[in-house]
């Protein structure tokens, strides 16, 4: 068997590198280690509410962009519906209040009539804002290309020559001399970085000039939804999605990429397989890619990378509301809450790696949209802030639930005190550290952002496609452009088309790798008036003991609404028993729903067991 492509990761930047390859005809096979496709762009349910993990708002909807384009190629645009937000932002702070609205016309105004000493620089501002984006998008992709326009640049790109050498801050600084109007315009920084001081302005203001020029957008239903049209389409395509195996081993012969060594991620009586490819794309952290690598590439590929700056971390409270949160003051969709010690632009980093009593966040209300992640009635939100790693690593189990506690009460509290009254709505709330970033998508220091975006590391200056082994392509938040769900995206089509042009191809048979964790529904009953049993063939080598899980998705949900197709269920059949039996509880959800309803030979996916 063998695959044209084999995608190691399914974030969206492999996701969308795997659907562009499906388009151009190439047989493709992509692997996830999590039971879902998606990485950062992913959901998952807690009572009446699905939880968007890390979806915000999302840019690059400009009329006739990129984004658009890619969407429409990739049918995207047929089964994903995007929200644009009421607004960019409100900025918080001693009972202050600013609000950044779209278009550059309506943004220069309220900036303008609220710092009117600051009016020359804040056009200057939003001119570079928007030719950055302009200039953008017309620079040659090829490197022969680039070096040969190279003394032309300040010519044919003067904006961005002039942001290249800036960072946000020394930009700022020099343009800009009220502290309070640089916060304001930062105040969103944790989607991009921790410090203005070392943020690249070229970086900043790509994403940003799309925000404000064409607005900020959120997948209705959540950010999974995108990411199971990718995988729908790479799949439809003639492709295959492996969900729950793990690449363990990108295995090299004469200097070329010959195949990928991958594991399951839920059994580990499964023993390793082996799969050959014509090229791959490297999905995952660029960090751990050296320990897949023998020898001289690993070598190679860590000094590479070796003085790199990994960017901060995230922290995340979800939060699940038995209310509406208007009546409480929310008034806004995102809501920046400034720090007390915040002043002036310097004080900005050392806020964020400061104490969680004064530290900066934001806090976005779904409910201002129809997100479609709560039940009429109630709303989902969510507190985000930056993190590192480094104050979470090599505490013991105790210690480090404590202090999830500890951090949530302090910022719950901070929330309470700006709508005062909106803790008596917080029904549900759950905290997601780097640790957990770490934990769910591999990504080195828990840093969703990949290499941090300085000067040094943005633009062109980033590393990008096959720059190490000619047929191992990198697509991911770590190489070129850099995170962000626009940059995911961009990064896998723009790896895509490399291949593409590269022409690293064999022709491969219809042979598909066979999932042998798919099982059919053998029959179902009513246990008592809360419960049905389904029972299901029993998997090969499955031979689950007492107190163990699995997970049971379901492939072809009849009912959807407010749900995902799967649970962690026990299984309450013997090892001796010749199918696998599962208990669903009757409490009115979607899966319930659709598991009254599969058919007879309906099938469903299992990962495990676990204990």
């Amino acid at each position: 068997m063998k695959y044209n492509t084999i995608v190691i990761g399914g974030g969206l930047a492999g996701l969308t590198a795997g659907a562009t390859l499906s388009k151009f005809g190439k047989k493709v096979l992509l692997l996830e280690q999590h039971h879902k496709p998606g990485g950062c762009a992913t959901t998952f349910k807690r009572g009446d509410f699905i939880i968007e993990v890390g979806l915000h708002e999302m840019c690059g909807f400009e009329k006739d962009g990129a984004i658009k384009q890619i969407f429409n190629m990739l049918e995207v645009d047929q089964q994903v519906e995007f929200l644009q937000v009421p607004e960019l932002y409100a900025v918080h702070s001693d009972q202050e209040k600013f609000v950044f609205p779209h278009t550059y016309a309506a943004a220069s105004k309220v900036l303008i009539d609220k710092y009117p000493e600051d009016e020359k620089g804040i056009k200057r501002l939003m001119k570079l804002l928007a030719s950055i984006r302009r200039e953008g998008v017309k620079l040659p992709r090829t490197p022969l290309k680039r070096k040969l326009m190279y003394p032309f640049m300040p010519l044919l790109y003067p904006n961005l020559v002039e942001a290249s050498r800036h960072t946000v801050g020394s930009w700022f600084d020099k343009y800009i001399t009220n502290e309070n109007a640089k916060l304001d315009l930062l105040a969103h920084i944790v989607y991009w970085d921790d410090d203005p001081y070392t943020l690249s302005m070229f970086y900043y203001g790509l994403p940003f000039s799309s925000f404000i020029g064409s607005g900020g957008y959120f997948i209705k239903g959540g950010s999974q939804q995108l990411s199971n049209q990718l995988a729908a389409y790479i799949e439809k395509q003639g492709g295959c999605v492996l969900l729950g195996k793990k690449a363990e081993k990108i295995v090299t012969k004469n200097g070329r990429v010959t195949g990928v060594t991958f594991r399951d991620s839920f059994n580990d009586s499964l023993e390793p397989e082996t799969i050959s490819c014509d090229n791959v794309v490297a999905n995952c952290a660029m960090p751990i890619v050296p320990d897949m690598l023998d020898e001289p590439h690993a070598a190679s590929l860590k000094q590479q990378i070796g003085d790199k700056t990994n960017a901060c971390s995230l922290l995340n409270i979800y939060l699940g509301f038995k209310s509406d949160l208007e009546a409480y003051g929310v008034k806004h969709y995102s809501n920046a809450i400034k720090g007390d010690d915040v002043k002036t632009l310097k004080d900005v980093h050392p806020n964020n790696t400061g104490d969680w009593s004064k530290r900066s966040f934001v806090f976005v209300d779904y409910n201002k949209i129809d997100s479609q992640l709560a039940p009429a009635g109630k709303s989902v939100g969510v507190i985000c802030c930056a993190d590192y790693l480094k104050d979470w690593d090599g505490m013991s189990k105790e210690d480090y639930k404590a202090k999830k506690e500890e951090v949530a009460q302090i910022l719950l509290g901070r929330l309470e005190k700006q709508f005062p009254g909106i803790r008596e709505s917080i029904e549900y709330y759950e905290v997601a550290t780097p640790k957990t970033i770490k934990r769910f998508t591999s990504n080195t220091a828990g840093s969703v952002y990949g290499f941090k975006q300085t000067k040094e590391q943005s633009g062109t200056k980033r590393l990008r496609n096959n720059f190490l082994i000619p047929n191992l392509y990198f697509a991911s938040a770590w190489a070129f452009p850099g995170g962000g769900f626009e940059g995911s995206i961009m990064a896998g089509f723009l790896a895509a088309l490399q291949m593409n042009r590269d022409k690293i191809w064999s022709v491969c048979d219809d042979e598909k790798y066979v999932d042998q964790r798919i099982v059919s529904l053998l029959e179902r009953k009513k246990v008592d008036n809360k419960t049905i049993e389904l029972s299901f063939e029993k998997l090969a080598r499955f031979q689950p003991q007492n107190g163990q899980y699995v997970i049971l998705n379901l492939m072809e949900p009849k009912v959807t609404e407010l749900d995902l197709p799967y649970r962690w269920l026990p299984v309450v059949s013997s090892p001796e028993e010749e199918k696998i039996r599962f208990h669903v509880e009757l409490n009115g959800s979607s899966f319930f729903k659709s598991s009254e309803l599969i058919d007879i030979g309906g099938k469903a996916k299992i990962f495990g067991p676990m204990v």
